[in-house]
């Protein structure tokens, strides 16, 4: 990818020699903001997510969340376009140029229907957990960890299957802990880049000597699995009434009752929601398990929600 970029007339701009429409915002965060463009060369829509970089580390690290995206050609982790970085007189923007998906995400679809009092069916949530697997499969796979999982992190394709974006929280999957100056830095590190409420609890509380590891985003998967089930994550009260979602961690979570859903799905869930990550499963064992519930699928190779 080069490091073309130009701002033309009329509200177009051009990555890597070609042109781009701006459409509208679709939103922003902190130190970010995404937008619809339209690609004159194809006709497509994309996402253009600008992070403002006021120093050199915030470049870097938009640098590495471009790489982490590169690593990967999963269907169901989103891909990258294409990076670039524009200069903004002393200070700097990083361009990802990405596939643009109309549905939006898990929370969207979650809250919609939720408004009409309604919850998603055993099977859509057996279909979108198995797309969800297998994309932190192939992360685990690298020796990575997503670190950030939860539902507005998890987009919706044409056909309803899961894509997960939003790799800049990504990280090496086993940390060796070694010293309470290391641990406090990774807590540290963690307070800033993983979502309170969908945080595991050995990253509340990083132990001098112990290890970390990819099951991190096990127990962010119960979260997930828990909103899909009950409308919220398990902690969104806990977090937004001001209580510490810290202590609430600690203890074993207590799953409503709910003839929607089976014995089985509750099981899955609280064997993910193990406060003790070495009791945790890893994501082969839950694909396995999943595969197991899966109903027989009309068409093998979509996952309609």
């Amino acid at each position: 990818m080069g490091h073309a970029l130009c701002i033309c007339s009329r509200g177009t701009l051009t990555i890597d020699h070609k042109r781009y429409l701006f459409i509208h915002k679709l939103g922003e965060g902190g130190f970010s903001f995404v937008d619809l463009v339209e690609g004159l060369h194809d006709g497509q829509f994309y996402a253009l997510k600008r992070i403002l970089c006021h120093e050199q580390q915030d470049q870097e690290e938009a640098q590495r969340e471009a790489d982490m995206h590169r690593l990967f050609h999963h269907p169901n982790i989103l891909r990258l376009v294409a990076y670039c970085l524009r200069e903004r007189g002393t200070k700097h923007e990083a361009w990802l140029l990405l596939p643009f998906f109309k549905r939006g995400t898990l929370w969207n679809e979650i809250e919609k229907l939720k408004d009409k009092g309604n919850f998603l069916t055993e099977e859509q949530i057996i279909r979108l957990l198995l797309g969800i697997c297998r994309g932190l499969e192939a992360i685990h796979a690298k020796g990575y960890a997503h670190r950030d999982l939860k539902p507005t992190n998890i987009l919706l394709g044409n056909e309803g299957q899961p894509v997960l974006m939003d790799l800049g929280s990504m990280n090496q999957a086993c940390i060796h802990v070694e010293g309470s100056r290391q641990a406090l830095a990774l807590q540290d590190w963690a307070a800033q880049r993983c979502t309170i409420s969908y945080r595991a609890p050995e990253l509340f509380s990083v132990q001098s000597h112990c290890v970390i590891d990819e099951r991190t985003d096990v127990w962010s998967l119960g979260c997930v699995l828990y909103a899909m089930m009950f409308g919220e994550g398990p902690y969104d009260m806990v977090f937004q009434k001001g209580d510490s979602v810290a202590l609430a961690v600690q203890n074993q979570l207590s799953i409503p009752q709910s003839p929607r859903y089976s014995s089985a799905l509750r099981q899955l869930l609280t064997s993910m929601m193990t406060v003790d990550p070495q009791q945790r499963p890893h994501i082969p064992l839950l694909l396995s398990q999943l595969e197991v519930l899966q109903p027989p699928a009309r068409d093998e190779h979509t996952t309609h929600i």
